[in-house]
């Protein structure tokens, strides 16, 4: 292929907050991971392990958070997610017999069971550890797995530099045991900057991150490329970002592809729809109707539920095909648009929270798979391409300093701090300022039993100070959790603390600690110290 006009970039942000909870059987927030794993996860492996067997040329790069991966690796989860699969497996071989008097629904009977035995199939190919699946694309060149703030925790509410730099020091520290390499790239949570977090970035070997438009717009200088090219720190660190016209033709339900007509609709569930003595089985123990994830209806148009029309496969792959058509187009034109504006290869970077790929857009998966042909096959305008693979070949780029950003609504901070969750705050800086003088002050524990203790504290931290707490109070979703959560992790810590302190350490209360919160096994809590 001779040398493109420009670039495209697609980064994939994976990330759910740590949810594991072995003290009960079964627990309804645990089915966010199963889902996620059914519907957009499993896919997007599936897909790409297809694309590189056909020798078809992609590349992107995604983010694969701690807490995902950790969750991804925890034998308590996948055998729940295992148990999960196999329930879904059996209503789907119900549904067959069902639809048969509904031949309207037949098709997407077919296609459920065909999708859950191929997620079965994947899961088992891996042992139930799908991480490795992704880690061989990775070391084929295929994509680029970058990491993330340890917890997702939003480092511009910290108050003090040394908490920002254990959320950023615990996350290359997971990545380099699980990935067994440097990570290039982090993603900040949430997309949010404040000035002094690219040097922690540079201090732990961070190459490059990711920033909302306005981040880099709003710079100092300038940018002279405007979003179409990264540009440099002043510590020497690169930030790339969103491209807005990509971002609105996929995320906006309005404006954008996933709220075609053709598409499943998400809102209407067999959860609700099913004669409850015949659903009651695929319940939770609590017997409460919920969505268990099988949806028998397209989008059909503004219409109540009860008015939606029956789901047809097909017409829902064709309608991806033609979107992923439509999107190489108009990234065609926007590329030779830009070319002629500026004097270099233009490069575009459209960013998207991975979950919108398959559990939001059921058929975003199949959208990529078309697209990424499409764009081997049938142009030869731009090339798909990493941001290592950029930065080698355009090493030299402008220096600006970016502006406070995040993503989200009003493209600041707002969604992480408003009157539903400011209360957290003090909490959160509170616990963390007593982390920081408990590791400035025990460097060297004196038995196992108090570096166990002081280790725990510092999970409880990163866990307490995770965005998705202060995210989910805003959204009106799972607040009662939220809360709960946010509370838990503060205690126990303030417990352990206390118990420290006094010379009295639980060990009962210790390993149940231990056994909740159990993420990052190897932490050394001396990453809140001063280096």
């Amino acid at each position: 292929m001779p040398d493109p006009t420009g670039y495209w970039s697609l980064v994939l942000h994976a990330h759910l907050p740590y949810i594991r909870h072995p003290e009960h059987a079964d627990f309804l927030e645990e089915d966010w991971f199963f889902e996620a794993l059914t519907e957009t996860y499993i896919p997007i492996l599936e897909f790409s392990q297809r694309l590189l067997e056909q020798g078809v040329h992609f590349r992107y790069t995604i983010n694969l958070s701690p807490t995902l991966c950790s969750m991804m690796q925890d034998e308590l989860l996948c055998s729940r997610y295992l148990r999960h699969l196999n329930q879904l497996l059996d209503l789907s071989k119900k549904e067959l017999e069902r639809t048969k008097q509904s031949p309207q629904f037949l098709p997407v009977a077919r296609m459920y069971e065909s999708r859950l035995e191929s997620c079965l199939t994947v899961f088992e190919k891996y042992h139930g550890r799908i991480l490795q699946g992704f880690k061989q694309l990775q070391d084929a060149g295929a994509i680029e797995i970058i990491t993330c703030c340890a917890t997702h925790g939003f480092l511009p509410l910290m108050t003090d530099v040394r908490a920002q730099r254990a959320q950023i020091r615990a996350g290359v520290d997971f990545y380099k045991e699980t990935f067994g390499r440097q990570p290039q790239g982090m993603w900040l949570a949430e997309c949010a900057y404040t000035q002094g977090v690219d040097a922690l970035l540079k201090e732990a070997g961070i190459r490059y991150f990711y920033l909302d438009a306005h981040g880099i717009l709003f710079g100092e200088p300038r940018p002279r490329y405007g979003v179409f090219a990264p540009v440099i720190t002043p510590v020497g660190v690169a930030a790339f970002a969103r491209d807005r016209e990509t971002a609105q033709q996929v995320w906006s339900a309005e404006q954008g592809y996933p709220g075609d007509f053709r598409y499943r609709e998400f809102y209407r569930d067999l959860g609700y729809d099913l004669e409850y003595n015949y659903i009651r089985p695929h319940l939770h123990d609590d017997g409460v109707r919920r969505n268990i994830g099988l949806k028998y209806y397209q989008i059909t148009g503004k219409v109540p539920l009860d008015k939606k029309q029956p789901y047809d496969p097909n017409r829902a792959a064709q309608a991806a095909a033609e979107h992923a058509g439509n999107f190489m187009f108009n990234r065609q034109h926007q590329i030779n648009h830009l070319s002629g504006l500026i004097d270099r290869q233009p490069l575009v970077v459209s960013m998207y929270d991975a979950e919108l790929y398959g559990h939001w857009w059921y058929e975003g998966p199949q959208f990529l798979e078309y697209l990424f042909k499409k764009i081997h096959y049938d142009q030869s305008t731009f090339k798909c391409i990493t941001p290592s693979e950029y930065l080698e070949r355009f090493p030299q780029n402008q220096v600006v300093r970016p502006c406070s950003s995040s993503w989200g609504d009003k493209g600041y901070y707002e969604v992480w701090l408003n009157g539903d969750n400011d209360w957290i705050y003090r909490h959160l800086n509170k616990i963390s300022d007593k982390m920081i003088r408990m590791a400035e002050t025990n460097r060297v524990p004196s038995n196992s039993l108090a570096k166990r203790s002081l280790n725990q504290m510092a999970r409880e931290v990163l866990m307490a100070q995770a965005s998705d707490w202060a995210f989910l109070m805003t959204a009106g979703t799972a607040i009662n959790y939220s809360h709960k959560r946010t509370r838990d992790h503060v205690h126990r810590f303030l417990t352990l603390e206390k118990e420290f302190k006094a010379g009295a350490i639980n060990p009962n209360f210790l390993s149940d600690c231990e056994s909740k919160d159990n993420i990052f096994p190897n932490i050394d809590y001396k990453i809140f110290a001063n280096s």
